[in-house]
C-alpha cells in the first residue's frame, strides 16, 4: 500500500482524510501513484495534473521521502520508502508571493 498525503482543498473535494492509501501495481512512480489516486478518487482528476496531457498543474509540488521530486521524470521510480509504505508521497499546493 502506498500512503499519500493530500492538501486540505483536495481532502475536501475527495471527502477523505489527510492521508489515504492506494494500491499500485508494478513500478511505483509519480505517474502510477497519481493514476491510482485518480482511479480511487475520480473527483480529483484534473486537479493535480491536466486531464489530457497528464502534466503537473502549476503550483503543485510532489515530495517523496523528504525530497522534492516535482521536476523529476513522472516515470522515474520513487524511493523504496514510498513503495513500501514507510513514508508517504506528499502532494503540496505551492504558495506564490513575496
Amino acid at each position: 500500500m502506498i500512503r499519500v498525503i493530500l492538501p486540505y482543498h483536495l481532502q475536501t473535494l475527495a471527502k477523505c482524510e489527510r492521508e489515504v492509501t492506494i494500491q499500485v501495481e508494478g513500478a511505483v512512480t509519480q505517474q502510477t501513484v497519481l493514476d491510482a489516486l485518480e482511479a480511487r478518487y475520480p473527483m480529483l482528476r484534473g486537479t493535480v495534473r491536466e486531464h489530457v496531457t497528464k502534466k503537473r498543474r502549476p503550483r503543485v509540488r510532489y515530495f517523496a521521502d523528504g525530497e522534492d521530486v516535482t521536476h523529476e521524470s513522472p516515470d522515474a521510480e520513487l524511493p523504496e520508502a514510498i513503495a513500501s509504505g514507510r513514508q508517504p508521497f506528499m502532494i503540496v499546493g505551492a504558495v506564490a508571493g513575496g
